[in-house]
């Protein structure tokens, strides 16, 4: 691509490097210019414009963008569609509701083929509602060589999808303990869970009311209809034996991990108790507030694998911002 200062009369056909008012008439940089163009150029008092001209293996930004775009979401069905070219710039946008699975060292691989082809993302495994924005591929200049979108698309192929949610519906048991949280608090806390469930599709089919002992929430576990089981304790669970893993066990089920480091968040247990998985939710799931149950229930809704790797890997960027309600910052001892 040839970038610089051309007078007007070489200037038809090029691209206009900048914005540029002509007269009343503002011509916006990108645009291709025009013989009327020039002549308004011309009668604003200019003689010469700064313009890009692509060369025979140059490649247009927006033709670059979208081929790209189109490469990352390969084999994604309908996942992640991509939007409209303009200026250089693709987005893809979420089709529903979903999480974001990416491969981190193929979006890599992209952005050192040329920096002018770039491609910018969400956090790897981030729950997007339908129509959020997922990446936006951007070539910085007005064209590329052409080899070098083939080598970016060679490395983007299949580097992004969106995992859909593949539950339906979730039971959510509730323990209690005699002067443990009012209603007031308990309803809240019911209706923040049921709030990630409806973002993500999942109905909370039924709440079970229990003592927090051993014995009913066994039972409840057993009773549970949902696809999803979740378990917020009237007392938080600070053990792997403790009331609410210990009574998954005695109804069949198993533990897989209890503790995850993610703060806010560290007190979870996940399990499985005939096929279906098993959430046992720390007390700040409470709060609406982002916590690691947050990023456990979105990857397990959304038919993802959980277990101890997963939650180990989730340390790094697993210190999360201070609830604004908590009582004691974590700098005070």
């Amino acid at each position: 691509m040839k970038f610089g200062p051309v007078p007007l009369t070489a200037a038809e056909g090029a691209i206009l490097a900048h914005s540029v008012q002509a007269g009343k008439k503002r011509l916006r940089k990108g645009m291709v210019l025009e013989e009327a163009h020039l002549t308004a150029l011309a009668a604003a008092g200019l003689s010469e414009v700064t313009v890009a001209r692509l060369e025979a293996e140059d490649l247009h930004e927006d033709a670059a963008a979208r081929a790209v775009a189109a490469a990352l979401i390969s084999g994604d069905g309908d996942g992640l569609g991509a939007g409209t070219a303009t200026t250089g710039r693709v987005n893809l946008i979420a089709q529903g509701a979903g999480v974001v699975v990416l491969d981190a060292d193929k979006i890599a691989a992209v952005n050192r083929v040329n920096p002018m082809i770039t491609v910018a993302t969400v956090p790897p495994f981030q729950q997007l509602a339908k129509g959020g924005l997922a990446a936006t591929i951007k070539i910085i200049s007005y064209g590329v060589p052409g080899a070098d979108v083939g080598r970016a698309v060679a490395h983007a192929r299949g580097a992004m999808r969106l995992a859909r949610p593949t539950i339906g519906s979730a039971s959510l048991i509730i323990s209690e303990v005699a002067g443990g949280p009012n209603e007031k608090l308990a309803d809240k806390g019911r209706a923040a869970i049921e709030a990630r469930l409806t973002a993500l599709g999942v109905t909370l089919d039924e709440v079970l009311v229990v003592a927090h002992a051993e014995k009913p929430m066994k039972k409840a576990v057993k009773r549970a209809k949902g696809d999803l089981i979740l378990i917020l304790t009237a007392s938080a669970t600070s053990d792997l034996h403790d009331v609410a893993p210990e009574a998954v066990r005695r109804a069949g089920g198993r533990i897989r991990r209890f503790g995850m480091p993610v703060d806010p968040g560290n007190l979870l247990f996940i399990g499985k108790y005939d096929k279906r998985v098993v959430i046992g939710l720390p007390g700040c799931a409470r709060s609406p507030a982002l916590n690691g149950a947050d990023w456990v229930l979105s990857r397990v809704i959304c038919g993802l694998d959980v277990g101890k790797k997963e939650i180990a890997a989730m340390g790094v960027g697993g210190l999360l911002k201070e609830i604004p309600l908590r009582g004691h910052p974590r700098g005070v001892a």
